[in-house]
């Protein structure tokens, strides 16, 4: 149920393009801290969990490990391969037919007239529902907020949602749309928001239906929080 609060390689790029583009002298810090507020709220929310929902006796748990042996080069090579493999395929379907659909919700109405201006496009009514949500973060627009909602297919398409919306990643095109310090807030938002549909679909072949849906429900209310209380921080220390 925590796994998810920690940080997966897939919210990596997320980080590593925010982060350089808007902490260029501290990249590698501010993406550290990031992994830690993770950690830290994954034990938080588990605490509390383990004194309220989860209270009682703990049940024993056994594991028995393997023996130790130095892996062959053969083995090596095709662990790495599946892995890549596994990547290739992600990003050449739901990353790629992701981006297809935001293209296809940016340029058409719902009348499917071919629209000039991005903001009367199906994609920018459909953000539009979401933004008030985000509101209260400092960044309440539509694209962030349909960026949000892809994230949910998968992490990598945080960024194949703005590249297609912006026509860029650059610093310059991101500029436009955030400052430091509420690149940061999403960046925790990012980070606290179940990681895809993957993960909630694997919690629900581990503990069924209903605590799928209770873990998506709790993880959207705490990144809702920690964002909010970061963003506060900010408001009160003079960042924002």
């Amino acid at each position: 149920m925590f796994t998810p609060f920690m940080s997966c390689s897939a919210k990596l790029p997320v980080y590593g393009l925010l982060c350089a583009a808007f902490f260029p002298q501290a990249t590698v810090p501010a993406m550290v801290s990031l992994y830690i507020l993770g950690i830290l709220v994954g034990m938080i929310v588990a605490t509390i969990l383990n004194h309220t929902t989860f209270k009682g006796e703990p049940v024993p748990f056994i594991m028995e490990l393997p023996n130790y042996r130095m892996p062959s080069a053969k083995t090596t090579l095709l662990l790495a391969w599946d892995k890549a493999k596994g990547f290739i395929t992600k990003a050449f379907t739901i990353i790629f037919a992701a981006s297809v659909v935001i293209w296809f919700l940016q340029t058409f109405d719902i009348r499917f007239n071919m629209v000039t201006d991005q903001s009367q496009s199906m994609l920018a009514g459909l953000g539009g529902l979401i933004a008030p949500v985000f509101a209260p973060f400092g960044f309440g627009d539509w694209r962030t907020s349909t960026a949000l909602v892809c994230g949910l297919v998968a992490k990598e398409s945080v960024i194949s949602t703005l590249t297609v919306l912006l026509g860029s990643t650059s610093a310059a095109a991101l500029s436009g749309m955030f400052t430091a310090p509420i690149a940061y807030v999403f960046l925790v938002f990012v980070l606290l928001y179940p990681p895809c549909v993957a993960a909630i679909s694997t919690v629900r072949s581990e503990l069924g239906g209903r605590y799928a849906v209770a873990v998506f429900a709790l993880q959207v209310t705490v990144a809702w929080i920690i964002a909010f209380v970061v963003h506060t921080v900010f408001l009160l220390t003079g960042l924002l």
